[in-house]
């Protein structure tokens, strides 16, 4: 059983290992301090301008224009605010301490799975499935803060292909699907430039940039 064990974990570490290396490297990836996302998300058919930045492991800011509103969700470290005055929102509001903890490990710029050891995560391989009719490594990871999510991981790139969550909304726990495609380089990064969610429907990005200036206050 011990060996097992044994052997199971070294498989979960060899597919970590070639997804690490298929973003870039592990020596390229610590490199990255800071991104900026531009492009437009499509909701219900209409087009809606976002722009993503973020500064490692520091603060994500998510600005929204639509409508002629000016929108924003800001998380940092065990926070999380919205501003959404296109809902009616008179004022930011602090996101519930689940909403917050589930976005947290989208702050982590450099890939939640590098030195995932290290920071407190947790990963187990639970076998192989087919994503689009191709085989996809899937691993259950758990960071730190208890929060899980299952990667698709293709066994052909070695790129994620899909996440799978679950998430309470509205008071109601939902299963969150999304799927990342559309790879391109940047600056010896790779980055998918189409995701598509249950929730929020596709985000197609039109440009990436990589360790640029953030000023801080942006997340305040």
């Amino acid at each position: 059983l011990v060996f097992a064990q044994f052997a199971q974990a070294q498989t979960a570490d060899d597919v970590v290992n070639k997804y690490i290396d298929a973003l870039g490297g592990k020596e390229k990836l610590s490199s990255l301090k800071s991104v900026r996302l531009s492009g437009s998300m499509n909701i219900q058919g209409n087009d809606i301008a976002i722009t993503i930045t973020k500064l490692h492991m520091k603060g994500m800011r998510m600005d929204i224009s639509v409508m002629g509103t000016e929108n924003y969700q800001i998380i940092t470290p065990g926070k999380g605010v919205t501003f959404m005055p296109v809902q009616g929102m008179a004022s930011p509001t602090d996101m519930s301490e689940e909403q917050a903890n589930a976005a947290q490990s989208q702050l982590d710029v450099q890939s939640a799975l590098l030195d995932y050891k290290e920071k407190g995560t947790s990963v187990e391989l639970l076998g192989k499935e087919k994503v689009d009719g191709v085989d996809n490594f899937k691993l259950k990871v758990t960071y730190k803060n208890g929060i899980s999510t299952t990667y698709y991981i293709g066994s052909d790139t070695y790129r994620l292909n899909k996440t799978v969550s679950k998430r309470t909304i509205n008071g109601e726990e939902m299963e969150i699907e999304n799927t990342y495609t559309n790879y391109k380089q940047v600056d010896g990064f790779w980055f998918p430039f189409t995701s598509t969610s249950s929730v929020q429907g596709e985000t197609n990005y039109d440009k990436i940039e990589t360790n640029i200036t953030v000023d801080e206050n942006i997340f305040k």
